[in-house]
């Protein structure tokens, strides 16, 4: 059923890897060589986030704001009312963690298309620690009215992103992780912004990742149907709007789910998902991600395992899981 491309080197030891912003960095240079109104704008972190190609490439059209993150969204609206298509970055911490407000009330409430980007986000941001490590983000854009909300999986998924952001004439808030990761699509796999996507067919559980953690879903996926488990992996990019319909397929399917994100459980996929299942088609669902708590300092691969985001840690919750809970099926 699963007409997906994935990357052949997959579960290889040199599966290509690279940062997610790296990709997004290449979508928004040729956003830029295709359409002249891209403009860019950063709090003073332009090779963190890698709008450095951008600004290498039209420096007329980049706007350096500084340390100023309320600012950095004000000024990118108003460029988006003179008709502009800005993307403003920084540090997820900082925009939205800081500027929530001003996101709120000069982008999202007049639909002003402004891509808010919000790089370095989640557990993997490493040694920096708590204050850096951004958790809440999806859950306060997701509930932000008109703004959309991706979280790519992968470089090349960040560059499609970028590009088809710059096309949609909306608020737009796209996460970026840190540290290298492992690309597990190809050029020719599809995006598309709203919808989600069955990596690998199932029978036994619903896998729904998104980020980061999509790729050890799938290393999941493989270490549990050496366990007699056949788990169906759906990699959700899209986390507004919510592609209800595969969501709600697979789940029928499976009568069980799992979610999986490098966030905060409280209002990001996971939440987006149990509001879904419980209105539509009750589901036993089971969500991984961070609980209540903060992040700590340590070096990416630590963080993974000691949060349990690492595909051996998630084949085991996920085998007690379906151990331990009946298939809901629905009869008509």
């Amino acid at each position: 059923m699963s007409q997906y491309p994935l990357n052949p080197k997959l579960f290889d030891d040199d599966v290509e890897q690279e940062p997610i912003r790296n990709g997004f960095g290449r979508g928004l240079k040729r956003a830029g060589e295709e359409d002249e109104r891209v403009v860019a704008l950063c709090a003073d972190l332009t090779e963190s986030t890698q709008i450095e190609p951008f600004k290498n490439a039209f420096p007329d059209r980049f706007v350096e704001i500084g340390v100023a993150e309320q600012n950095l969204v004000t000024v990118a609206s108003g460029m988006a009312m003179a008709g502009k298509i800005p993307f403003a970055s920084s540090y997820a911490a900082f925009s939205p963690g800081r500027n929530w407000e001003q996101i709120k009330t000069t982008i999202a409430i007049n639909e002003q298309p402004v891509k808010v980007i919000g790089a370095h986000a989640g557990v993997s941001v490493g040694p920096d620690g708590a204050t850096h490590q951004m958790l809440e983000d999806i859950a306060l854009m997701r509930s932000m009215p008109n703004m959309i909300v991706i979280v790519p999986g992968d470089g090349l998924e960040a560059e499609k992103a970028a590009l088809l952001a710059a096309k949609n004439n909306k608020p737009t808030y796209i996460r970026l992780n840190r540290p290298k990761v492992p690309i597990f699509s190809t050029k020719e796999s599809p995006f598309e912004i709203g919808k989600a996507y069955i990596l690998r067919d199932g029978r036994d559980v619903s896998l729904f990742g998104t980020g980061t953690l999509t790729y050890q879903l799938l290393a999941a996926a493989k270490i549990l149907s050496s366990l007699g488990v056949e788990a169906e992996v759906v990699h959700v990019p899209t986390i507004k709007p919510l592609d209800e319909s595969v969501i709600l397929d697979s789940a029928r399917r499976t009568g069980r789910a799992v979610s999986a994100e490098e966030a905060q459980i409280a209002g990001g996929l996971g939440g987006a998902i149990a509001e879904l299942l419980s209105e539509k088609m009750p589901t036993p669902l089971m969500r991984i991600g961070i609980n209540d708590r903060y992040g700590e300092s340590g070096e990416p691969d630590q963080l993974f395992e000691h949060f349990g985001f690492n595909g051996d840690s998630m084949a085991q919750k996920v085998v007690n899981f379906v151990r331990n809970t009946a298939q809901y099926h629905r009869y008509y």
